[in-house]
Order: structure tokens, then C-alpha cells, then sequence
């Protein structure tokens, strides 16, 4: 994320440099539409307007992986809590068994199988 941040910013200032050492006047017509201005500022309008149509196309997607790590997270979180009690119940068996009396013939096969 970091290195595209960079990357944008140094193709910004290279943008930047371009257009102010290219202020001829250009004309630009979009059908019925003209428009007269220095070639710096007729670029900086299509490079920002690139970067806005970018950043439209890019955010669903981006919202969709924000939003699956936020599904996600609360699916670790519940299995975690799920996983505790489940730990905490095998504790309580484990005691309940281990607190029962054993019959005398089951306590001598124990105490053989020990041996």
C-alpha cells in the first residue's frame, strides 16, 4: 500500500514538471464542446480526472475485502469463544470423571494397567 502510495506521488510531481514546462495554449473539443487553456492545465484536469475514475472503479472492490475481513473477524472471534467453551466443558467432565468412585473390580484392573 505503501509503495503505491509512492509511486502515485512520484508520477504526480513528474505531472507537475511535464505540464508547467508545456503552457502552449491548446484547444480541446469534445463534440459540441470546446474548451481553450495552457497544455499544463489541460493535463492536470485529464491526469486528476484519470485518478478519480480510478479511485471510483478500485473502491467496490476495496469495500468488498473490507467488508469479508470484517465477516471473518467475527467468524474467529465467535470460534474462538466457541473453542473456550468447549475447553471449559471438557474441564468440568474431565473433573466430574475423575471425582467419580471407581468400582473394585474396575479400581484393580487400574491399578494393574498402571504397573
Amino acid at each position: 500500500m505503501q509503495l503505491g502510495l509512492i509511486v502515485g506521488i512520484v508520477c504526480a510531481i513528474g505531472a507537475v514538471i511535464f505540464a508547467m514546462q508545456n503552457i502552449t495554449p491548446v484547444t480541446v473539443t469534445l463534440g459540441f464542446w470546446s474548451f481553450e487553456g495552457s497544455l499544463a492545465l489541460v493535463l492536470l484536469v485529464t491526469l486528476g480526472l484519470g485518478a478519480l475514475i480510478a479511485g471510483l472503479v478500485s473502491s467496490p472492490a476495496m469495500i468488498r475485502r473490507q467488508w469479508a475481513v470484517a465477516r471473518m473477524g467475527r467468524q474467529v472471534a465467535d470460534l474462538e469463544h466457541r473453542l473456550a467453551e468447549q475447553e471449559r466443558r471438557n474441564a468440568e467432565l474431565a473433573e466430574a470423571l475423575s471425582s467419580r468412585a471407581l468400582p473394585p473390580a474396575v479400581a484393580g484392573l487400574d491399578t494393574e494397567l498402571q504397573k
